[in-house]
């Protein structure tokens, strides 16, 4: 029995923002914000869009891909580091409102690997009999942790400049608020007798010593309260990302996962078709593909479009990547992400 992908959706929201509107908000500009990350543009959600919110068209356009019907569905495996609410998490709030009745909803937090890490659970799920139909889900609304003020601005309704004092404010933060953008993407998964096809074997790991490089220094039971007026003020409910740091672990990570996943599967990066990593920044991506070798030919990346959407970026990635390419039966697509944790890990799926 092996997983196999039956359809796949996603979703973004109206607002798209490109570096032009940032540079209206903090020192910044198009070129600088290009030549760091490859990003051109961002979609943002509106004010009324919760994670759960955009995950449901997600879901909806894979299961109209898949030809299956919501009464068919009976998990769901929700990755997400944005959730609507402290707790609960997004995906019993998802199941209300795609309309799921009581099927179970499993919440994970992985952050940039939570759909690789939702994928191999899934993977557990359906192997062991227990389901039929995993829905899979990463969602993200990361514009409701952005330091901004001037909310006009944000969304388009206004080209004014902010004022000095903001403007000051929101340039702290300008190496971590050009990085992110919202959606929502999702697989239809279901295990079957395939002969050569379907998910392979997915590799995950972590690494807890390495946790600070990237995470949110307000917020949870490390604190007494949760929040406190002086972590807004510091401007500790922002991510701190130690760029460098990250940058250097992702081009030796994620390699080396790919070619481990690869041998323990008979397999070399000759055999590989398709290399689809995480969309957190376009120059790792390039040096990740340097590194291996590998022509464009077979690697994807729209991080252009939507900048880092965490857990979203994967079925984005897919998405995108069947729509443009056709990944024609046969294709070996190999997976893999790194996030804060550290967690990382790798994916082979035979189309």
């Amino acid at each position: 029995m092996r997983t196999v992908i039956r359809g796949t959706g996603m979703h973004l929201p109206a607002n798209v923002v490109d570096n032009r509107r940032l540079s209206l908000l903090m020192e910044t500009s198009d070129e600088w914000i290009q030549q760091r990350s490859g990003i051109i543009t961002r979609h943002y959600a509106a004010r009324d869009e919760a994670t759960s919110d955009l995950a449901v068209p997600a879901a909806e356009r894979a299961l109209s891909d898949a030809r299956i019907g919501l009464e068919e569905v009976d998990y769901v495996v929700f990755a997400t580091m944005t959730p609507d609410y402290y707790f609960p998490g997004s995906g019993p709030l998802f199941q209300k409102k795609l309309g799921l009745g009581r099927a179970p909803c499993l919440d994970i937090r992985q952050q940039c690997a939570g759909f690789l890490f939702g994928l191999q659970v899934a993977d557990a799920i359906l192997r062991s009999g227990q389901h039929r139909t995993v829905l899979l889900v990463g969602a993200e609304v990361h514009v409701c942790f952005m330091p901004w003020w001037s909310w006009d601005v944000v969304e388009g309704k206004s080209d004014r400049r902010v004022e000095a004092r903001e403007y000051e404010w929101n340039s702290r933060f300008r190496d971590r608020a050009v990085l992110f953008g919202d959606a929502a993407g999702a697989f239809v998964l279901q295990a079957e007798e395939e002969d050569g096809v379907g998910l392979l074997d997915v590799m995950v790991r972590s690494d807890g010593s390495c946790a600070e490089a990237m995470h949110v220094r307000a917020g949870g039971s490390a604190f007494r309260p949760y929040f406190e007026p002086r972590m807004f003020e510091r401007g500790d409910t922002v991510p701190v990302v130690e760029g460098r740091e990250v940058f250097r672990t992702a081009v030796t990570i994620m390699p080396e996962a790919v070619e481990e996943i690869l041998r323990r599967n008979g397999l070399a990066l000759e055999d590989l078709d398709l290399l689809l990593m995480h969309q957190a920044n376009l120059r790792i991506n390039e040096a990740v593909q340097k590194r291996l070798g590998l022509p464009d030919s077979k690697v994807f990346n729209n991080i252009q479009k939507y900048g880092n959407t965490t857990a979203a970026t994967l079925p984005l990635a897919f998405h995108e990547a069947k729509a443009e390419r056709g990944l024609p039966a046969g294709s070996l697509v190999c997976f893999v992400a790194l996030g804060s944790g550290l967690s990382w890990g790798a994916a082979l799926y035979r189309c």
